[in-house]
This record gives structure tokens, sequence and C-alpha cells, in this order.
């Protein structure tokens, strides 16, 4: 008995290992393939309300520049931003060298020694890096943006015609179920657009009214970064409550301001993310918290910063896919958060 379920679990294992293989390897063209899907699911009512009055090639230029514009000014305002930090440390980089003396001498009165070498030799490049290297991957995204772009100009002409042969498919009621479940993830996807631009919109607005408050330079940033950041879930809250933390440390070499920054980013994190956030999704979007977790990681291993964003979107689109069928439905009830109620079939 052991030996035929070794037998039967083999498969889906090695299954599953080449399946994540051909993830990770193909991620060049998976991932913006997966983004541009997501995109094309939130902008496709516009695009069809567009179409009830102008011809689809325009009603198309219109959206896809539209989506141009948006991505751009995310972009733009990422790299304002870490320009901004980037540009101040460069300007203060004898301040920032006092500090790391001090620093150096604190750790040495606790009995822990720091080579001279490295204190003679301080570089605020070496601070200034960590800000360069986001902004030359935000600059790298641009090609990335691209290629979604073209994924959904593609994509985007091809939904009417795809629905139709979906409606006229002769497998039983296949057609239908994908419709269905496809409506509902669309659905979805817009539904959790929405609530992350909101939230990342009060997030980055109380962040840099913080940070204007304690005295903090580049409160507008700072409030940049949190905005942005916060389209990623975990990770990108983390760095915008740890990174401004650490900036306030430079700027008054005080660990108080630094503690006072830290505590009231991590109550605007909690605030919006465990109290708003649920309140504006309810039970649509209702996922375990360690799933949404692994996901986030687990996605973002495999194909970078789109990953981290595309792991919640994705998971919801696996869920509901699970929803759609009484065999599977169960997944979709045991993962997903508490109290969520199985939907209905649509």
């Amino acid at each position: 008995m052991i030996g035929l379920e070794s037998r039967r679990i083999a498969p889906i294992v090695c299954a599953s290992i080449l399946t994540v293989a051909g993830l990770y390897l193909a991620r060049s063209v998976l991932a913006p393939f997966a983004v541009a899907m997501f995109a094309i699911a939130v902008v496709w009512p516009v695009q069809k309300r567009l179409e009830t009055t102008l011809p689809q090639l325009a009603a198309l230029a219109i959206t896809l520049l539209a989506t141009t514009a948006a991505l751009g000014w995310l972009l733009a305002l990422t790299v304002w931003a870490i320009g901004q930090v980037g540009r101040w440390l460069a300007l203060n980089a004898a301040h920032m060298h006092d500090l790391y003396v001090n620093v150096t001498q604190w750790l040495e009165t606790h009995g822990i020694y720091v080579v001279g070498l490295f204190v003679d030799r301080f570089d605020v490049l070496w601070l200034a890096r960590p800000f360069q290297e986001i902004a030359s991957t935000a600059y790298g995204l641009v090609g990335f943006t691209i290629l979604v772009l073209i994924f959904m100009m593609l994509g985007l002409l091809e939904v009417g015609v795809f629905k139709k042969k979906l409606e006229t498919l002769q497998r039983g009621d296949l057609g239908r179920r994908i419709l269905a479940a496809g409506a509902v993830i669309a659905t979805k996807f817009r539904r959790y657009a929405v609530i992350r631009a909101v939230a990342s919109a009060l997030t980055g607005l109380m962040v840099g009214t913080l940070c204007w408050l304690l005295g903090v330079d580049l409160a507008m940033a700072w409030g940049v970064l949190a905005f942005v950041l916060n389209f990623i879930p975990f990770i990108g809250p983390f760095f915008a409550t740890i990174l401004p933390a650490l900036f306030a440390v430079a700027q008054f070499q005080s660990w108080e301001a630094a503690a006072a920054i830290l505590a009231g980013a991590s109550v605007i994190q909690f605030l919006i993310g465990s109290y708003l956030e649920p309140r504006l999704s309810g039970t649509a979007l209702s996922i375990s918290p360690l799933l949404v977790v692994f996901s986030v990681f687990f996605v973002a291993l495999l194909w970078g910063i789109p990953g981290a964003f595309m792991g919640v979107p994705l998971t919801i689109a696996l869920l509901t896919v699970f929803e759609q069928s009484p065999e599977t439905s169960w997944i979709s009830e045991l993962l997903s958060g508490a109290g969520k109620a199985p939907e209905q079939q649509p």
C-alpha cells in the first residue's frame, strides 16, 4: 500500500518541480504576460465603454495611452523620490561620516571593535548604493513595461473574439464555466486594484505627514516611496517603514527619532493593512494571511519585483478557479480567510 501511494505521489511531485522550473526559466515572458492579463481585467470596462462610441482601434489607443501614463507616472515618482534621498546623502557626506564614527565608537565601548581602516575610508556611496540600485531597477522596468503594453494591446483586441469562441465551444458547458470564472476573476482583480490604490494613497499621505510633523527631511519623498512600495504586499510596507526610520537616525543621530518614525509608520501600516483593507475588500478577496505571505515571497523568488506584485492576484485567480468546481471548492474554502463563506456559482 505504501509503495502504491508513493507511485501516485511521485508524478505529482515531479510535475510540480517541473512547473516551478518552467515558471522560473520563462519568467522574462510569463511575468509581463501575467501583469498584462491583470491590467486587461482592470481596464477592460473602460475599453468596452469607449468602443460603444469610438472605433475599436481608437478606443484601444486611448486605453493604452492612459495605462502608459499611469505606469510612467509611477516610475517617474519612484525615481524622483529615490533621487532626492541619494542627493541628500551626497550633500551630507561629512555628517554621515561623523555618524559612522560615533556608531563605531559606541560599538567599541560595548566590546565590538571595528577595524579603523573602514572608518578612515568611509564612503557615503556605501549608503547611497542601495538607493542607486533601486533606481536602476526602476529604470530597468521600462523594458518590462513596454512588453506588458504589447501584450495588453494584443489581448484587448482579442477579448471579444475569444469570448465568442468560448460561447460557441462544443464541449458541454466548458466554455460557459470558463467565461463565468473569467468574469469573477476580472471583477476581483478590479476590486483588488482599487483597494490597493486607495490604501497606497492613504499610506503615502499619512507617512509623508508623519515625517513632516516630526521634522524629517524629504517628507514628500518618503510619502511618495510609501505610496509606491505599498502596492507590493508585505515587502513594500516593510521597507516603507524601515527606510525613513534609518534616515531619521542619519539626520538626527538619535535613536529616539528613529523609534518615533518606526512606531508611527507601523501604526499607519497596521491601521490600513489590518483594519481598512479588510473592510473595503469584504469576503470576496478574503485569503489566508499565511497564503498571502507565501504567494508574495514565492512568486517574487520566481519573477522578482513583478512577481511580488502579482503574487496575490495570481492566488485570487487560482482560488476562484477552484471555487467553480464542486470537486475543488473545498480547497478555496480551506485557504480563504477566516469567516469567509463559500461564494455562489455565477
